[in-house]
């Protein structure tokens, strides 16, 4: 199985952060305005834009993982010396 990258971990914790963040809020608050001297608009901007921005910038600012890969076969067949 292939490793997840930095980036992809960063990202998706980043994401799931937000969510949870917001949800808490929202169940802390209990009538569904996490900023209550907001107008109505601005919070769903915010609500929107947040999670994605946030996964955005972790996956921006996290370190990429080198991939592995396998060396190559050296040439073999007629008229190819052998290796050394």
């Amino acid at each position: 199985m292939a490793t997840i990258e930095k980036k992809v971990q960063a990202s998706t914790a980043a994401g799931l952060a937000i969510g949870v963040l917001v949800t808490v809020l929202n169940a802390i608050v209990g009538n569904s305005q996490l900023m209550g001297s907001l107008p109505a608009w601005l919070q769903s901007l915010i609500t929107l834009v947040g999670p994605p921005l946030a996964t955005f910038l972790a996956g921006w600012f996290a370190p990429h993982t080198p991939r592995v890969t396998a060396a190559p076969e050296p040439p073999s067949g007629p008229g190819v010396a052998p290796a050394a």
